[in-house]
C-alpha cells in the first residue's frame, strides 16, 4: 500500500519586469503570498517586488572590503610597526657614535634578534590564548551540564537582555541552545561523555564562551602563522631604515637619507593601515593615520638619538 504523497507548496510568481540590465544572479520571487498555511522559510523570504526600488534586501549588503584574515592583518601591523620604529630609533642613536659600518652591524644584530623574539612572542601569545580558551571551555561545559534551566536562562538573559531581547525570547534561546548542544542534565557524567560535549561548537557552552566571554578557539596552525607573520613583518620593516647605511659610509649623511626613506614609508604604512583596518573614515582618516604613525616613529627615533647624544657628551 503506497504512502500518501506530500503536496508541494504552491506559490504564485509575479511577472518579471525587464529593467534593461543584465541579470548577474538568478531571479528571486517572494513566497509570502503562498496559498498554503505553511510558514515561509527565512532563507526564502524576499520582498523585491513590493519595494519601490525593486532591490532585494540581500543585495544591500556591501562586498567585504578585504578577504585577509583580521588576525593576519593585526600581526602584520604589529610586526611592521615595531620593525619601522625600533630599528630606526636604534640606527638613529648609533649614527652619532661612528661610521655606517657600526650602525649596520648593530642594526642587523638587533634586527635578527628582534625578529626572532617577536616571532616567539606571537607564538607564545597565541598558544596562551588557545590554552586559556580550552580551559574555559572545559570548565563551562562541565558547569552547563549540571546547571538547572533557570540558571542557564539567566545567563543567556544577561548577554541578550542589554541588546533588547526580552525574557521570554531569552528562555526560548536558552532552551534551543541546550537542545542543540545536547547539554541537559544527564545521569552519566563520565569523562567520555564530557569529552564528546566539549568537542562540539554548538550549544550553550559555545554561546556563553563566544558572546559572554568574547572568546573563540585558536586553531593550532594559527600559532605558526602568527609567529611567521610578526617575525617577517619586523624583519622587513626593520630593513628599510638600514638600507641607506649599506651604501653611504658617513653615518650622519646616511641618517638623513634614512629619515627621509623611513618617513615616507611610515606615511604610506599609516595610510594603508587606516584603510585596511577600516579606521579611515575618508581621506581625513587616512591622513590622520599616516601622520600619527609618522609621529610615533619620529618620537621614538628622536628620543633614542637624544639619549645617545647625552650619554656621549657625559
Amino acid at each position: 500500500m503506497s504512502e500518501p504523497s506530500t503536496a508541494a507548496v504552491a506559490v504564485p510568481l509575479p511577472r518579471r519586469m525587464d529593467d534593461g540590465l543584465k541579470a548577474t544572479k538568478p531571479p528571486i520571487w517572494p513566497i509570502t503570498n503562498s496559498i498554503t498555511t505553511d510558514s515561509t522559510p527565512l532563507s526564502s523570504k524576499c520582498d523585491r517586488v513590493s519595494r519601490a526600488d525593486g532591490v532585494c534586501c540581500k543585495e544591500l549588503k556591501q562586498e567585504e572590503r578585504t578577504l585577509i584574515d583580521p588576525d593576519v592583518v593585526r600581526d602584520v601591523i604589529i610586526g611592521l610597526s615595531d620593525g619601522l620604529t625600533v630599528p630606526f630609533a636604534l640606527t638613529a642613536g648609533l649614527s652619532s657614535l661612528g661610521t655606517s659600518k657600526l650602525v649596520v652591524l648593530g642594526g642587523v644584530a638587533e634586527l635578527i634578534a628582534g625578529a626572532i623574539s617577536m616571532g616567539i612572542g606571537g607564538f607564545l601569545a597565541s598558544q596562551a590564548e588557545r590554552d586559556h580558551f580550552r580551559f574555559l571551555k572545559k570548565q563551562t561545559s562541565a558547569r552547563v551540564s549540571v546547571s538547572c534551566s533557570g540558571e542557564m536562562e539567566r545567563e543567556v538573559e544577561e548577554i541578550l537582555g542589554p541588546l533588547g531581547v526580552d525574557q521570554n525570547a531569552c528562555r526560548i534561546v536558552a532552551e534551543s541552545l541546550r537542545k542543540a548542544g545536547n547539554e541537559s542534565i544527564a545521569d552519566s557524567t563520565s569523562a567520555e561523555d564530557l569529552r564528546l560535549r566539549w568537542s562540539k561548537d554548538v550549544g550553550l557552552t559555545a554561546f556563553l564562551l563566544k558572546f559572554g566571554e568574547g572568546m573563540e578557539e585558536v586553531p593550532t596552525k594559527r600559532l605558526y602563522i602568527s609567529a611567521f607573520t610578526i617575525g617577517m613583518g619586523y624583519l622587513i620593516g626593520g630593513l628599510i631604515p638600514l638600507l641607506p647605511y649599506f651604501f653611504i659610509d658617513k653615518a650622519q649623511v646616511a641618517l638623513i637619507y634614512s629619515c627621509i626613506v623611513t618617513g615616507v614609508v611610515l606615511l604610506v604604512f599609516g595610510a594603508i593601515k587606516a584603510q585596511v583596518t577600516g579606521a579611515s573614515g575618508g581621506m581625513g582618516g587616512i591622513i590622520w593615520g599616516a601622520c600619527t604613525t609618522l609621529l610615533v616613529g619620529g618620537v621614538a627615533a628622536g628620543a633614542a638619538f637624544a639619549i645617545v647624544r647625552a650619554l656621549e657628551t657625559d
